[in-house]
């Protein structure tokens, strides 16, 4: 077969290549971003089929649908069907960073951006990846200003699948994968930790607890049930991996007067606990539903029905296994007592075994003690088990009104949305004898000779409902839009709306609101010279009356350089635009609570002993003063863009920078009044909350994507990333150094003391400065005296580095498509750089009484004080050594191959019938490999279910 090729230039700046078959058909590719690329194919009978979206094709922002091309304010935008075709995920915004610049978790480094779903606020959880058409991220001020205060962090907006005229389409897909746990923490067994509990007694100045045939003993294993060495991750409870499951039918088809689309999904997975209840009550299923309607009632009258539900179950049992992993120390107790280990004339004990509702397998009684009357294994084996119902009802409908007899190019548009969620758990609750053993041992064999019950057993087959929450959500808009293009030049858009959603759950007084009125005037010279003005008039119920509506003007221009002469014939630059914005977004989302303008007193917080008789008197505390000039914190930004095209789009790429800063963040600002106002006892304030501080963030995004046909195969690389820095531009403070000081400071930094090392000697201490954190000893952490008072105290902590609490500093992503024939083979990686953490959690931080993980084994003694790295075992507190300080700083940078896939797409030649037209099969793995220096610390989840790496098989077809 020989193929002839020739390249073209299509208007809108696209290069394409048509590859004509004289035998079969002709295909044209389009060249573009990696995820929108174009791929239409010509059949021989001249029908054509379309993947993905043009530089024409509408992508959805505020209450309106803009060419891609003429997007403004800092908008990116996914096409989820087009990436679902060669990386199948099973969340709605997994691996988001991989493609969009600028996103890393949050959007522009800001927490807290807002979800709409078809335009209104709801769960990303509760929509799958099938069900999505489109996915917008709007990072600038310009873009969200129409959605109001609430959403001044930036907008996610999902847009779900709708139906289109043509014949009715039937699309299945079916999965079958294998979550794997990455790693489990590692702790020490039964011997080791009382080995090690003895040399800490001994640091302690105690004497050893256990002896050398205990220790010996339970290091042997000749009898685990009376010297037990429990791991909480073993096979015997702990599987190695589990399944996951999902199905999803899409049906969808419609005519020019209605169109309609359908979908329904399946999935469940199991769990990793494998012994008792949890070995058939573990594990989720969730199934939904999904319909959207759009009806052309006549020329001047359209309209949209969608509705959506989901039910979703969640099987457990009734104890935190994870917390007890992270916690019950090896040696305790016996899980199981073995009843064949009972000696003959127990008969006390045998009476137990017989009135016992509890006989595991018919061997064993629960184990446990005094101090272990209920645990972990108890409660999985005959705790009972409990399943959480989380049920979910969407609805939306609009309303458009075409008002051309009046105005051509005026609609008027209305959308109503009422959602509602609820959720319980349901349980049975046993409650279980517990049994601590007593041993004889004959001629070298241990057999039980007592045992001391705790506990009584009843199953009372009561059905508990707890935990009942209820959500409600309604939503309303209505807007003017109008569009219009005179002399094919001159393109004028305007907006003006009313919106508001309010949000109410159970057990909360006040509801979650946003109220705005919104304009938004835009007009383009012949796609060369654009201005858009979009202002929200913002309402919010958290501040006092006459401050209670704000204006939040916002303002973007835009110049395609390309369109200009100097730039029209170039070979090298098919599309190049610059662009600016800027505005101020009043909002209330860091307002706390309501009433915080109003001063309060409060009753019975504390109390007094009268004079005479000792009786409690209660009294009226003040907590703040009033503050009826509070006003909106505002989101101040500046932002530049450049995008552009190079080479017939063979790289295309997009940059920008942002300035931001959110001004006047409430505070009770100590320092802006007169000592008196305050007194820490007896307890009171008459500080207000006042517009008093300010964050800012200023960074820069970027984005390159490369597109290269090379002989039969199609490559496409895109490589995105943000850096960004953070800074507390204000604060209330006033701290006795300045080095203190958070003004100037990264909004995630993180404080803490500098350490010199350990304590080496009793006279290094003797010579050190005083630790006010409690008594030292040789082999504790030693710290710098930052101010030299001769004191280790907080006033000596530090600004130590940036958490990245809203992302790293530096975020990279890169995907990677190459297509060969039929095949396909699509992986994305990320990257972040640039942010720290402390190993704070109780795998690190060991005192008392503790369980012992691996770390202690590079403890500090005087055989390794040369080589320790970690402080001296102690069974008291360890005020000193467990605190914030660098000596506990690692750096979270790492690359994570986030997801690899391989698709194989059978031609349509082998399928002849009507039945089906489309069918493939693909591969592919998610969190398959981490690269970092600290990589067994970021991987290793510590009292909860452990990560994991995902295998997968999947199946789609169209009929």
């Amino acid at each position: 077969m020989k193929y002839k090729k020739l390249r073209i230039a299509l208007c809108l700046g696209l290069s394409c290549t048509i590859a004509h078959n004289t035998r079969a058909a002709a295909s044209i590719e389009l060249n573009a971003e990696p995820y929108k690329s174009q791929f239409t194919r010509i059949s021989a009978s001249g029908q054509q089929d379309t993947i993905g979206s043009d530089s024409t094709a509408l992508v959805q922002v505020a209450f309106r649908k803009v060419p891609k091309k003429d997007l403004m304010g800092n908008v990116q935008v996914m096409d989820i069907p087009q990436l679902l075709d060669k990386n199948y995920s099973t969340f709605s915004l997994e691996n988001l960073d991989a493609f969009i610049l600028g996103y890393n978790g949050n959007i522009w480094g800001m927490s807290g951006y807002l979800v709409l779903v078809d335009g209104f606020p709801r769960d990303a959880t509760n929509v799958m990846p099938t069900e999505i058409d489109q996915i917008t991220v709007l990072k600038g001020v310009n873009a969200i200003a129409l959605y109001g205060s609430r959403a001044a962090k930036g907008v996610v907006n999902i847009t779900t699948k709708r139906g289109k005229a043509g014949g009715q389409q039937i699309k299945i897909r079916a999965n079958g994968g294998m979550h794997a746990a990455i790693s489990y923490p590692q702790y020490l067994g039964s011997a080791e930790y009382m080995s090690l509990y003895n040399e800490a007694r001994q640091n302690d100045g105690l004497s050893p607890l256990y002896n050398a045939e205990t220790i010996y003993q339970h290091a042997a294993g000749i009898n685990p049930f009376r010297y037990p060495n429990i791991d909480y991750y073993a096979s015997e409870y702990i599987k190695n991996h589990y399944n996951r499951y999902d199905a999803t039918a899409e049906i969808s088809g419609g005519n020019q007067r209605a169109q309609y689309y359908t979908n329904f999904g399946l999935w469940s997975e199991g769990s990793l606990l494998n012994f008792g209840e949890a070995k058939k009550n573990g594990g989720a299923n969730r199934f939904s539903m999904r319909g959207n309607i759009d009806v052309k009632v006549n020329d001047l009258i359209s309209l949209n029905v969608d509705a959506a539900a989901s039910f979703y179950i969640s099987k457990g049992v009734n104890a935190d296994y994870w917390g007890a992993a992270a916690t019950g120390r090896p040696h305790r107790f016996s899980p199981l007592i073995p009843i064949d280990m009972i000696e003959a004339g127990d008969s006390n004990s045998l009476v137990y075994v017989n009135n016992s509702n509890f006989v595991i397998d018919g061997k064993y009684l629960l184990g446990g003690s005094q101090l272990d009357q209920t645990n972990a294994f108890a409660n999985i084996y005959a705790g009972g088990n409990t399943r959480y119902h989380n049920r979910q009802f969407q609805f939306n409908t609009g309303l458009n009104f075409d008002l051309k007899n009046i105005l051509e190019g005026l609609v008027f548009k209305t959308n109503l949305a009422v959602d509602y969620q609820s959720n319980y758990n349901q349980s049975y609750n046993n409650n279980y004898a517990v049994y601590q053993v007593s041993w004889n041992t004959y001629d070298g064999k241990d057999l039980i000779s007592g045992l001391t019950k705790y506990g009584d057993d009843r199953m009372s087959g009561v059905q508990n409902i707890s935990g009942s929450n209820y959500r409600q959500t309604i939503g309303l808009n209505g807007s003017l839009n109008f569009t219009r293009t005179y002399d094919a030049k001159h393109h004028l858009s305007a907006i003006l709306l009313a919106n508001a959603f309010q949000i109410g759950t159970s057990g909360n007084y006040h509801k979650t609101s946003n109220a705005n009125l919104g304009l938004q005037l835009g007009y383009n010279y012949s796609g060369k010279y654009y201005v858009d003005f979009s202002s929200a008039y913002s309402h919010s119920a958290k501040l006092p009356q006459g401050n209670r509506q704000a204006l939040s003007p916002t303002l973007a221009l835009a110049w395609r350089l390309s369109e200009e002469h100097f730039l029209a014939d170039s070979k090298v630059v098919n599309d190049l635009r610059f662009s600016v914005s800027a505005g101020i977004l009043n909002t209330d989302l860091d307002i706390t609570d309501y009433y915080l303008y109003q001063g309060y007193y409060t009753y019975n917080e504390a109390s007094w002993y009268s004079w005479n008789d000792g009786q409690l008197v209660h009294s009226f505390d003040r907590r703040r003063g009033d503050n009826p000039n509070m006003k909106f914190p505002k989101r101040k930004e500046f932002n530049i863009n450049l995008e552009g095209g190079l080479f017939n789009n063979l790289i295309t790429f997009s940059t920008s920078y942002f300035l931001n800063r959110m001004s006047g963040g409430l505070v009770q600002a100590s320092t802006q009044y007169p000592m008196y106002f305050m007194t820490y006892w007896p307890v009171y304030s008459d500080l207000p909350y006042v517009n008093f501080n300010d964050d800012e963030r200023r960074g820069v995004d970027f984005g390159i994507n490369l597109n290269k046909h090379i002989n039969q195969a199609y490559v496409s690389l895109g490589f995105n990333g943000m850096y960004y820095t953070t800074n507390a531009a204000k604060r209330d403070e006033l701290y006795q150094y300045a080095y203190q000081n958070r003004t100037g400071k990264p909004l995630d930094a993180i404080w803490g003391l500098q350490h010199e090392g350990f304590y080496s000697s009793q006279t290094d201490i003797d010579n050190s400065p005083f630790s006010s954190f409690g008594e030292v000893k040789p082999g504790d952490i030693k710290y710098k005296d930052q101010n030299g008072d001769g004191t280790i105290d907080t006033r000596d902590e530090v600004y130590l580095g940036k958490a990245g609490f809203a992302g790293a500093p530096l975020t990279l992503g890169a995907n990677l498509t190459v297509k060969w024939n039929n095949f396909t083979l699509f992986a994305a990686a990320t990257g972040q750089f640039g942010a720290k953490a402390l190993k704070n959690s109780s795998y690190f931080w060991v005192d008392g009484e503790d369980k012992y993980s691996v770390v202690v084994r590079n403890r500090w003694t005087e055989s390794t004080k040369e080589t320790a790295t970690y402080p001296r075992l102690t069974t008291f507190n360890s005020d000193n050594n467990f605190r914030s300080s660098d000596f506990w700083l690692y750096k979270t940078d790492r690359i994570n191959l986030s997801k690899v896939q391989l698709s194989y797409d059978f031609p349509k030649r082998m399928f002849h019938s009507k039945f089906i037209h489309e069918l493939g099969i693909y591969a592919n793995g998610a969190n398959l490999l981490t690269i970092a220096k600290e990589k067994e610390t970021m991987l290793l989840n510590v009292g909860q279910a452990p990560q994991t790496r995902f295998f997968n098989l999947g199946l789609k077809a169209l009929f």
